[in-house]
C-alpha cells in the first residue's frame, strides 16, 4: 500500500473499529439483539472511528509515516486501539444511561485490533507472493549455511522481484536448525543431504553461505556441489565485506583464497578509530596491492587527510577512483613522487605534515633483487631511510615488512630486515611510536604466486612450481591488511609485529587447487628451487620469541636497533656477490656495533 494513501489504512481501521463493536453487542445478547440494545452502538462505533482518527493522525498512523503491515505500522495501530479502548470505556462507564452492554469496548477493542492486524497480515502475504523472484527465470539455489550471513543472503534474495537466484532451501549441518524456517525457506537438511535435495527440489547452484568458512569446508562442499551437478558460488569473507551485511550482488565464484582457507579477524573498531579518525594519514607505495588496500580500509575510519604517495602515476590514479569515482587527478591526495628522492620526500613531510605513515613502498620480487641487489638498497633500505628522517616528528609509523626477514637468506630478506632494524633505531630517537609489521606472502597482489600460476594457466600450462615440498604462509591482502591496522594500534616503539598466518601452505597444493579451477586440464611442473629460495619460511628469526600479550593473531618481537650510518656508506653499484655479503653483516651486527648517535 502506497506510503501517501492514508484514507486506505484510515478506512480499514475505521471497518475494523465497526465490525468488533458490532461483534461483541451481538454476542453479548447472544444474537437476540433488539431496537433498545443496539441504540447506543451506532454512537459508539463512530466516537471509536473518530478516536482512532485523531490519535492515528497525530501519532502519524495514517500521514504516510509508517508503511502498511511493517513493524512500526503495527506497534503504533495496537497503542493506538489501546488508548481508544481504554477512552470507549471511561465514556461508557461514565455517561448516564446504557449506551452499549458493560465491557463491550472492551472485547470490541480487542476484536478491532484482531480484524487490524489481520488486514495488515494480509497485505503482507500479498506483498510477499509479488516480492518473490521470478521462477521462470530466477536460478535456483540450495543455500549452505543458515548463520547470520545465510539469512541475510536469504533475505536479499527472497524479497527481491527482479532478482536472479530463488532460493528453495537451506542446508545446515546444526540438527538444531533442522525444520526450521527463515524468509519462507525451510532448512532441509546437513552436507550429507546436497545430493538429494539439488535432485528434489530441482536446485541447479549450491550457495556456501558461510563468511568465514574454513578451506576443508569450503572444499568439501564445492565437491559435493560438483558430484550433484550443480553450480557453486560463495559469499566473501568478513574482511571483504568490512563489517556491512551481505547481500546477493556479493556472490561469486570460488577463488583458490576460498579453497586455501579464511582468517577470523577480530578487530577492535575503538582502537583504530583513534589513532586513524581525524588525523592526517600518508601511505608510501599506494598504488601497490598492500598500499591501495590500506588506503581502502584506512579511508573507511574518517582521516582527516589521506595521502597517497607512488612513483607510478598509473596506480595511483586507480587506487584513487577505487575511493572516489568522480575524483580528478588534480587532487591534492595524490602525491608523486620516489622514496629515492631525499629532498622531495623531506618536502613533502614539511609541507604536508602527516600524522600517521605506513611505510608499504619496496621492491619485493626475490629473484629480481637477487640479480640487481642494488636496487634493493636504493629503494628498500635507502628510501625507508629517507622516510624514517623525514617522519622523525610524527604520531606512528608503521614498516610493512615480510616473513623474509626472520632469519634471511635473501636479498629481499636482508633488505627487509635492515628497515626493521632502522625502524627500531629510530624509535629509540622520536617522540612517536616507530614499529614494524611482518608477515608472509600475499594471496592476489601483484607478482605473487597466484598472478604467475593464473597467467600460466591462461596460457594452456605448465603451471611451474619451484618444489613439491616448498611451503609459504598465505594471506588475502584484505586480512593482511586488516592486520597491520589493528597491528599498528596495539604496537610498541621498536618492535616487529608478527601477524599469525595460520598453517604453512604447500605451493603444490596451491598450484593443484587453481588447475582444479581451470576449464581444461593443465600440466604442473617443478623446476627446482631458485637463488635466495627457502624450501620452507618461518615468521620468527632465531631467538624471537612468540609472545602475543594484546591481541591472538599479533606477536611481538623485539628488534635491535641499526645506526643509519652503517647503511649511508653501502656502494649500490659494487659487485653483486660483494653487496650480498655487506647486506648479510649488516643484518647480523650486534645493537651494540651500531655507531651511537651523532
Amino acid at each position: 500500500m502506497a506510503r501517501g494513501n492514508s484514507i486506505v489504512p484510515l478506512f480499514v481501521d475505521a471497518l475494523a473499529w465497526a465490525a468488533g463493536l458490532n461483534l461483541a453487542v451481538l454476542t453479548r445478547y447472544e444474537f437476540g439483539l433488539d431496537a433498545r440494545h443496539s441504540a447506543g452502538t451506532v454512537p459508539m462505533i463512530a466516537l471509536a472511528v473518530l478516536l482512532q482518527a485523531a490519535l492515528g493522525h497525530a501519532r502519524h498512523l495514517y500521514r504516510g509515516r509508517y508503511p502498511f503491515g511493517t513493524l512500526e505500522d503495527v506497534r503504533t495501530v495496537w497503542q493506538t486501539v489501546l488508548v481508544t479502548t481504554i477512552a470507549l470505556l471511561v465514556l461508557d462507564l461514565l455517561l448516564p444511561g446504557s449506551r452499549v452492554p458493560p465491557g463491550a469496548p472492551l472485547v470490541g477493542g480487542l476484536l478491532a485490533l484482531v480484524f487490524m492486524l489481520a488486514a495488515r497480515l494480509v497485505w503482507r502475504l500479498r506483498l510477499d507472493v509479488r516480492s518473490r523472484p521470478d521462477e521462470r527465470v530466477a536460478t535456483r539455489v540450495l543455500l549452505f549455511g543458515a548463520g547470520s550471513a545465510g539469512r541475510n543472503l536469504l533475505q536479499s534474495m527472497r524479497y527481491d522481484p527482479n532478482g536472479r537466484y530463488l532460493p528453495v532451501g537451506v542446508i545446515d549441518d546444526d540438527p538444531r536448525k533442522r525444520r526450521m524456517v527463515f524468509y519462507g525457506v525451510p532448512v532441509i537438511g546437513n552436507r550429507n543431504d546436497i545430493a538429494a535435495q539439488v535432485h528434489r527440489t530441482g536446485a541447479t547452484t549450491v550457495v556456501l553461505a558461510v563468511a568465514n568458512a574454513a578451506a576443508e569446508l569450503v572444499r568439501d562442499i564445492r565437491d559435493l556441489a560438483t558430484d550433484a551437478g550443480a553450480g557453486f558460488l560463495v559469499v566473501p569473507s568478513v574482511t571483504e565485506l568490512m563489517d556491512r551485511q551481505i547481500n546477493v550482488r556479493d556472490l561469486r565464484e570460488p577463488e583458490v583464497t576460498d579453497l586455501l582457507g579464511r582468517h577470523q579477524i577480530d578487530t577492535d573498531l575503538d582502537s583504530i578509530a583513534g589513532y586513524l579518525t581525524g588525523k592526517r594519514v600518508l601511505v608510501t607505495g599506494a598504488g601497490g596491492s598492500i598500499g591501495s588496500e590500506l588506503c581502502r580500509q584506512i579511508h573507511r575510519f574518517s582521516p582527516a587527510e589521506l595521502m597517497m604517495l607512488d612513483r607510478d602515476e598509473t596506480s595511483l590514479q586507480a587506487v584513487q577512483l577505487s575511493l572516489d569515482p568522480q575524483a580528478a587527478l588534480t587532487d591534492p591526495s595524490l602525491l608523486l613522487a620516489s622514496l629515492r628522492d631525499v629532498d622531495r620526500v623531506r618536502e613533502i613531510f614539511r609541507t604536508r605534515r602527516p600524522q600517521v605513515v605506513f611505510h608499504a613502498a619496496a621492491l619485493k620480487h626475490l629473484p629480481l633483487l637477487e640479480r640487481y641487489p642494488g636496487e634493493a638498497v636504493k629503494t628498500n633500505i635507502w628510501g625507508t631511510l629517507a622516510v624514517l628522517s623525514a617522519a622523525s616528528e610524527v604520531e606512528r609509523f608503521v614498516n610493512i615488512s615480510t616473513d623474509k626477514a626472520a632469519d634471511p637468506v635473501s636479498v629481499l630478506g636482508y633488505s627487509k630486515r635492515i628497515t626493521e632494524r632502522l625502524t627500531a633505531y629510530v624509535a629509540r630517537r622520536s617522540p612517536g611510536t616507530f614499529l614494524s609489521v611482518r608477515f608472509g606472502n600475499v594471496l592476489g597482489s601483484r607478482g605473487s604466486v597466484f598472478t604467475t600460476f593464473s597467467a600460466q594457466i591462461a596460457a594452456g600450462g605448465p603451471v611451474t612450481v619451484t618444489h613439491p615440498d616448498v611451503t609459504r604462509y598465505f594471506m588475502t591482502t584484505q586480512e593482511a591488511v586488516h592486520l597491520v591496522i589493528q597491528a599498528a594500534a596495539i604496537g610498541r616503539d621498536g618492535e616487529a609485529l608478527v601477524l599469525e598466518m595460520g598453517e604453512p601452505v604447500r605451493i603444490a597444493e596451491v598450484a593443484r587447487q587453481m588447475v582444479d579451477l581451470a576449464p581444461s586440464e593443465v600440466e604442473i611442473r617443478y623446476t627446482g628451487l631458485r637463488p635466495g629460495e627457502k624450501l620452507d619460511e618461518v615468521l620468527f628469526g632465531e631467538g624471537e620469541i612468540d609472545v602475543r600479550p594484546l591481541h591472538p593473531m599479533i606477536s611481538h618481537v623485539q628488534v635491535p636497533p641499526l645506526d643509519p650510518g652503517e647503511v649511508r656508506g653501502i656502494d649500490a653499484n659494487a659487485d653483486p656477490a660483494l653487496l650480498v655479503a655487506e647486506l648479510y653483516r649488516l643484518c647480523a651486527l650486534p645493537a651494540e656495533a651500531s655507531r651511537p648517535a651523532a
